[in-house]
């Protein structure tokens, strides 16, 4: 997933009436296969996560069978979760991640065969977490339990949107977003990616919404639909969405879904996905998720995207028309080998999905499009982490981030991402490319289908690279990178000389040796453009010097909108508030967090605040609930 603010990710780095709760089922679904069975029985780390509530080294979940309907009109969703339990030890307690749900029956499955009424209680709620939902057992050899529930219609991964609030204006929609733990919010689950789960679920909806999940898709009647996953996935990685879509191929095993306004200009901008399936498989390893589809969500969409698995979520902010932001499908779609394959076993551990993604991401935006575009967008993030650093604790620019119980939608960056990428840089340099291509796709293979930690990385990484190349790179290296703060002082940065002569020529304007409109600017692209606006000074850029740059290239109504936001916030760092009109129009448009709240934050600690916050209020019914929790607490809206 793409959620750190400050990276400029180049497409980088959510109608019927009364609820319609399904029947009861007079029987529990069919256990899932043998095979998919042995693959939800992955390893567990010891290392209990800080952010469950789960009893997991006791007991997991293998298979979650859903039955649920959408109530539009009420915005929320209920029915039936049953939950195959594989018990590590004889135990009479199961305790599950909640967040605001509302529980009304909870039933057992005996080792003979019988269903029975289970007690149950909610613990007490944690600001972060939720609450526990502790289910106490007569038997010790449950093997399924049931619980019927409603989720609330403020469920923190949920959101709901109105017909106005989509493109097509036509229809409802809904979307979940169940990174990091927000899964809990809507189903009751072991909300931990060290447990992985098969999942099946039968989606109620009105006639007219197609509903998508995260899995195989099978449309039952013109209100159900079917869908079942096979491979064993960690709770964050389930994932739903609901509208008036449509689909459009790109070939047999990919496609897009968006609502019909936009499906085929994103078809165009994304037409390449199944090349870099191809050329990623080719590097790491076969594609082992069968399908790989693109949803293209509403403007609200808080993050870049989202890997879930066969269906990746994707804002459509990285339409610019010129397949220039498509780094992100390549940042998603490595997802399936970095950190949906293999999943870090808790939070802490995240550098180990976004890290191995953005380096892998790096690698397949190379061989598509060349070497020049890799070094440009490796320069680039590296600049922007560089900025980020001082505005961080010195604990958090740590690789292996001591989180405890912190929300993790709050603190993370972009050091898991571009620090972790810098990483893998390093070790490739080193060991060359040919032994660490090997490395990194016997990784992928030894790993696959399991949740792992840090501690399990550098065993690996021990054995098969430091120890087989022996006096290349040193264990205290390898902790400088991965527990120690900022950079390590032997790294050598990323450099682009596509950017040498962008710099020359910025300097040249600010000297006065060039006008704007004499700059050479023909055949830049994005990243050079980004390149010249996010290197110029901030605090003291006169506003002549804005308004003649604004003048040339109009960066204030730019589609782009990385630019468009590279741009703004250049203004608002130095107060030339002509911006505002277009700005107000661009705040009001997309609810892409790194985006907007950075803009936001600018202009709250500005004269500009009651303006921002004014703003703010008419937009705030179109953006994410994870958007606007951390906006009314920067605009102290209660």
């Amino acid at each position: 997933m793409t959620i750190s603010y400050s990276r400029c990710a180049l497409g980088l780095s959510l109608l019927c009436g009364a609820v319609l709760l399904p029947a009861a089922a007079a029987q529990a679904p069919a256990e899932p296969a043998p095979a998919q069975q042995a693959a939800a029985k992955t390893s567990i780390s010891q290392n209990s996560d800080a952010l469950t509530f789960a009893n997991y080294l006791e007991v997991s979940v293998t298979h979650i069978a859903l039955d649920l309907a959408l109530d539009f009109a009420h915005q929320q969703i209920a029915g039936d979760a049953i939950l195959s339990l594989d018990w590590h030890k004889p135990g009479h307690t199961l305790v599950l991640d909640s967040r605001g749900l509302n529980v009304s029956q909870i039933s057992a499955l005996d080792g003979d065969g019988h269903w029975s009424k289970a007690s149950y209680h909610m613990g007490p709620n944690h600001p972060v977490m939720g609450e526990p939902l502790i289910i106490d057992f007569a038997a010790t050899d449950v093997s399924r339990v049931k619980i019927t529930y409603q989720a609330s219609s403020t469920a923190s991964g949920l959101q709901w949107l109105t017909p106005a609030q989509t493109q097509g204006k036509q229809a409802p929609f809904m979307f979940s977003q169940n990174q990091a733990i927000h899964a809990r919010s809507w189903i009751p689950l072991q909300d931990t990616p060290a447990v992985r789960s098969t999942y099946e679920a039968k989606i109620s909806a009105p006639e007219g919404i197609n509903v998508v999940m995260s899995a195989d898709r099978r449309k039952l009647s013109p209100t159900q639909t079917q869908f079942s996953m096979p491979q064993a996935i960690p709770a964050y990685l389930i994932a739903i969405a609901a509208g008036h879509l449509q689909f459009k191929a790109f070939d047999a095993t990919s496609g897009v879904w968006a609502e019909p306004e936009i499906l085929a200009q994103a078809h165009k901008e994304f037409e390449d996905t199944p090349a870099m399936i191809k050329v990623a498989a080719k590097r790491y390893g076969d594609y082992r998720w069968g399908r790989y589809d693109l949803l293209i969500l509403p403007p609200s969409f808080p993050f870049g995207g989202m890997e879930n698995p066969r269906l990746s979520f994707i804002t459509p902010t990285v339409i610019a028309g010129d397949k220039s932001l498509v780094s992100l499908i390549a940042h998603e779609l490595a997802h399936s080998w970095s950190g949906n394959l293999v999943t870090n076993a808790s939070w802490r551990d995240l550098w180990l999905n976004e890290g191995f993604t953005t380096y892998v991401e790096n690698r397949i935006m190379e061989d598509l499009y060349g070497r020049k575009r890799a070094l440009m967008e490796q320069a680039i993030g590296y600049g922007e982490l560089l900025a980020e650093l001082p505005q961080l604790d010195d604990g958090d620019s740590v690789l292996h981030l001591d989180i405890g119980r912190r929300d993790p939608d709050d603190a993370f960056s972009s050091v898991p991402y571009v620090k972790g990428q810098l990483f893998l840089l390093f070790l490739e340099h080193k060991f060359g490319r040919e032994r660490f291509d090997a490395f990194v796709k016997g990784y992928f293979n030894h790993f696959a289908f399991q949740s792992i930690n840090t501690a399990s990385f550098r065993a690996y990484l021990k054995t098969h690279l430091l120890e087989a190349y022996p006096g290349i790179v040193s264990d205290a290296q390898v902790d400088d990178w991965i527990e120690g703060q900022g950079l390590p002082a032997f790294m050598t940065p990323p450099h682009s000389e596509a950017f040498t002569s962008v710099d020359e020529q910025r300097r040249a304007w600010l000297d006065g040796k060039l006008d704007a409109g004499q700059l050479q600017t023909r055949d830049w692209v994005v990243h050079q453009w980004l390149r010249f606006i996010n290197e110029m000074p901030r605090l003291d850029l006169s506003h002549d010097k804005l308004a003649e740059l604004d003048k040339a290239f109009d960066f204030s109504h730019t589609g782009n909108k990385e630019i468009a936001f590279s741009w703004y916030s250049l203004a608002l760092d130095n107060q030339y508030y002509e911006v505002l009109p277009p700005l107000d129009a661009y705040l009001t448009q997309i609810g892409r967090r790194r985006l907007v709240v950075p803009l936001y934050q600018s202009l709250a600690e500005s004269k500009q605040r009651a303006w921002a916050k004014a703003v703010y209020l008419r937009a705030r019914a179109g953006y994410h609930p994870l958007t606007q929790s951390g906006l009314d607490r920067l605009f102290d809206i209660r």
